[in-house]
């Protein structure tokens, strides 16, 4: 049995989460399946017509924003997905898995009509994750500003992350992918291995001012070497960041190599494996590592081989489903579902459950009206509302 605890040791002016005395405790985890399916729900269509959509955000007047991986904002306003995209999104490189991918709101948008998103920037040869922000007036973005570069410019398409999630004390975590696979390289190793250098951005959670500067108080700015933003580190790639605002915890799915899919549990200053430990292995078969846990390392608290391709993460408080509320939805791309995973009060995984989608799933979102809503990854994707039918 193993006990985990979460305290996040960040400024005085962020409030101290302790799990000590709702500890979470498991057996040994071990590679899954998919889970069973369940029924009794619907997939009910709300806009069709996107091309590969990345995120969402809603805005107060109930108009929501989805982003285009080739470079676009949308509005969807009452169920109708505007013909004009918004105006004023910078150039970006869309090659492979590049693009423009998250966006979400400042928790002040009603005040300052801040809008931030991430995107991946330059060439096939030179590129990096970046976090910019503009204002919103009318129909398109002003004053847009890159706030953050990852430093390390990297070669080819892979690995970016990348999802924002704001926190209550107004800073924001920034998921950054590792940069690719093998034969990828940077420096005199394969590039994965940044995930564990901690004087670079690849393979991190951040956590940012929103001005995109480092957060005062991160856990582990004090190491030598360490960049001042680093929140957490051992990552691959990560395309889902999901909290549950009663306990403070932080959620994130990430994709394995051949195998290993994980979800974990954020926790400041925590080194989670990549690629020294993992139950993935290398898409040509051999093993990675022979570690799946190491000592002083995180491990992950759901596993999935085959992989679904996570992408996407909600934590479910509404009321339009009361059994699943507490519950973490996970989108997947390969697996084409959404997988509900089932916790209980103390964050221990009771059960898990397949929504078959049918399509690759990219995002899923709570909105404002308590239902969980998805976007499908494909050149005609979809904006779908998920509705019980018993």
């Amino acid at each position: 049995m193993k006990t985990r605890s979460l305290v996040l040791s960040l400024s005085t002016s962020l409030v101290v989460i302790s799990l000590a005395a709702c500890a979470i405790t498991a057996q040994r985890i071990q590679p899954q399946g998919p889970p069973p399916n369940v029924d009794g729900w619907k997939a009910v269509p709300v806009v069709d017509g996107l091309d590969r959509p990345w995120g969402m955000a809603w805005l107060p007047d109930g108009r929501i924003l989805v982003t285009e991986k080739e470079g676009q904002i949308r509005v969807v306003a009452q169920g109708v997905l505007q013909s004009a995209a918004l105006s004023g999104v910078p150039e970006i490189y869309s090659g492979g898995q590049g693009g423009l991918m998250d966006i979400a709101l400042h928790p002040d948008f009603s005040r300052n009509s801040l809008v931030y998103f991430t995107a991946s920037t330059g060439t096939g040869r030179e590129n990096r994750t970046c976090l910019f922000r503009g204002k919103l007036v009318g129909n398109g973005l002003q004053n847009v500003q890159k706030i953050y570069q990852v430093q390390q410019d990297k070669s080819g398409g892979q690995h970016f992350g990348s999802r924002i999630l704001w926190m209550p004390d107004k800073t924001l975590l920034m998921s950054i992918g590792d940069g690719g696979n093998p034969p990828t390289r940077y420096g005199d190793g394969w590039i994965r291995n940044q995930a564990q250098n901690l004087g670079a951005s690849l393979g991190k959670v951040l956590r940012l001012k929103d001005d995109g500067k480092p957060a005062s108080g991160n856990p582990l700015a004090s190491r030598s070497g360490a960049l001042p933003e680093v929140y957490s580190y051992g990552h691959r790639n990560i395309q889902g960041l999901a909290r549950d605002p009663q306990s403070g915890r932080v959620w994130a799915n990430e994709h394995g190599a051949r195998g290993g899919d994980e979800v974990n549990l954020i926790q400041g200053g925590k080194n989670y494996g990549w690629p020294l430990a993992t139950f993935s292995r290398e898409y040509s078969g051999p093993e990675i590592t022979p570690n799946t846990s190491l000592p002083g390392m995180e491990d992950p608290v759901v596993v999935w081989t085959p992989c679904p391709a996570p992408s996407g993460l909600a934590f479910y408080t509404g009321n339009r489903y009361p059994a699943w509320r507490g519950d973490l939805f996970s989108g997947g791309l390969a697996g084409a579902d959404v997988r509900r995973i089932d916790l209980d009060s103390q964050g221990r995984v009771l059960g898990q459950q397949r929504l078959n989608i049918g399509a690759r799933v990219r995002d899923v979102r709570q909105g404002p009206d308590g239902f969980l809503y998805l976007l499908t990854d494909e050149g005609n994707g979809r904006l779908l509302r998920i509705e019980l039918t018993r």
